[in-house]
Order: C-alpha cells, then structure tokens, then sequence
C-alpha cells in the first residue's frame, strides 16, 4: 500500500534523480513525519545516483547540502554533548572491488567541539601493503534514541599508496557513514564504510571503499581529565 501523500514528495517535472533529490531537499520541514519519509527517498535516490562515489565538486557540494538540510535529523543538543574521544578501528580495504585488498588500522581523534550542527574530526589509517591516508574534515552525529548514532562525515586527506592501491593523486576526499551503539560511558561500537575519491583531480579516479569496526573512547576516560 502506498504511503498517503507519497508522490507529492517529487516532482513530476524533474527527470533525472538529481533533481528529484534536490526537490525534496528544498520541501524538508520541521514536521517529523513528513521529513521522515523525505529523508528515506534522498537516500533512495542518492544510492541510486550513485552519489557516494562523489566523482564531482557538485556531488560533494550536494553531500554538503543533504547534511545541512533543516529538518533532516536531529543533532546533538546539550542533553546529548559527547565528549571528545579517540577511536581505533580495524577494518578491510577495497571491500568492494577487491583488486587490491589490505588490513587497515585506523586511528580517529573526534571532538566535543562545535561548528553549527558539526565536529570536527582529524585521522589517519595505515594498511597492511604500506599505504597511508591521513585526513580532518567533519561529521555529524544523529541520534536514534539514546542508544544508536548515525554518523556521516566529510574529509578531505592525503594519501600515499606505498605497495597497495593507486589511487592517481594524492589528494583524496573521504566520504563516510557509521552506524554506532552508544555505552552509558559515552564509548561507541560502530561499523562504518567509507568512500576515497580524488574528484577526478587525477588523470583518472579509481576510487576505494573500506569497511572499519571501531571503539571509541571518551578522552577523560584514557588520560584521567
């Protein structure tokens, strides 16, 4: 059964799922119900358009966007404030192509502080055939509950292949998303996967997904604040 007033969330004069996207960026509201079901056909769409692989300035300006777009979810208020934490992660590189794969150990420093509705995040992960990224960007924490955090994030890094993959310049631009549940402590479990892409800034853009399980952990609880 379909859902009431669904098709009047796009458009049916936009032709391409870009657009469609954009059209119901524009109609998110403070109205949970509807933003919702809104949020859910965004994401449709920008799976099928393909848009995690943000092979384009205009693919990472409209990631900008959908994080930013009023309505969308609700970000961390004074009831929920993380203190800054540092995660390890372990995870697999190139978990979907699988032409050059490699162990990889990640190390996140993520903190309390922030810009609007953002944090700030400064990493780095090296593999197992001797490549390193390095990256700070920023991310988002959307609550589900007191429990569960949805987590995307945006970063922009450096990287070096050293035997692994080549990824054809230096630059890479990291894309992430991460599903996390949240102890009494403030510590998470988290599964994430994330894009690198170069935005065709190279003479080609092969692109790399990684798949990391991680464990943060609140700075007081480490070093005693």
């Amino acid at each position: 059964m379909a859902r009431p007033g669904a098709g009047s969330y796009l458009s049916p004069g936009f032709d391409d799922r870009g657009s469609q996207i954009a059209a119901l960026v524009l109609q998110l509201g403070p109205t949970r119900a509807g933003s919702r079901y809104r949020v859910l056909e965004i994401l449709r769409l920008a799976g099928k358009a393909g848009l995690f692989r943000l092979l384009s300035p205009a693919g990472l300006a409209l990631l900008v966007g959908l994080l930013a777009a009023p309505g969308m979810a609700r970000a961390a208020g004074d009831e929920d404030a993380d203190p800054d934490a540092l995660a390890f992660g372990l995870g697999y590189f190139d978990i979907v192509k699988r032409r050059d794969t490699a162990g990889i150990f990640n190390l996140e420093y993520r903190s309390d502080k922030k810009l609007w509705v953002f944090k700030p995040q400064v990493g780095l992960f090296g593999t197992s055939e001797g490549g390193f990224y390095a990256y700070a960007g920023i991310r988002l924490d959307v609550y589900f509950g007191n429990r569960f955090v949805f987590t995307p994030s945006f970063s922009p890094g450096l990287y070096y292949e050293g035997n692994g993959r080549d990824l054809h310049f230096p630059v890479e631009f990291r894309s992430s998303a991460e599903v996390a549940y949240r102890f009494d402590d403030y510590s998470r479990l988290s599964l994430g996967i994330a894009h690198l892409s170069n935005a065709s800034l190279g003479d080609k853009n092969p692109g790399v997904e990684t798949l990391t399980l991680s464990y943060s952990v609140p700075f007081d609880k480490l070093f005693g604040k």
